[in-house]
């Protein structure tokens, strides 16, 4: 599985603030998936397919 943080999403040219953003807005789609694993406030990785579904777009991370 392929991973993606907020550092990886600064590097795309995401600002800190948004990038954190999509962070926890792609954890609650992988808790209302069932994943209950993305509760951990510490955890700041997410799956790339998280991010494109949140954002739109295909990612070449």
């Amino acid at each position: 599985m392929v991973t993606v943080t907020k550092k990886d999403l600064i590097a795309l040219g995401y600002g800190p603030s948004f990038s954190a953003d999509i962070i926890k807005e792609c954890k609650k789609l992988m808790i209302s998936k069932g994943h209950t694993y993305y509760q951990s406030k510490k955890l700041d990785r997410v799956p790339k397919e998280a991010v494109e579904e949140v954002l739109g777009i295909t990612l070449d991370v």
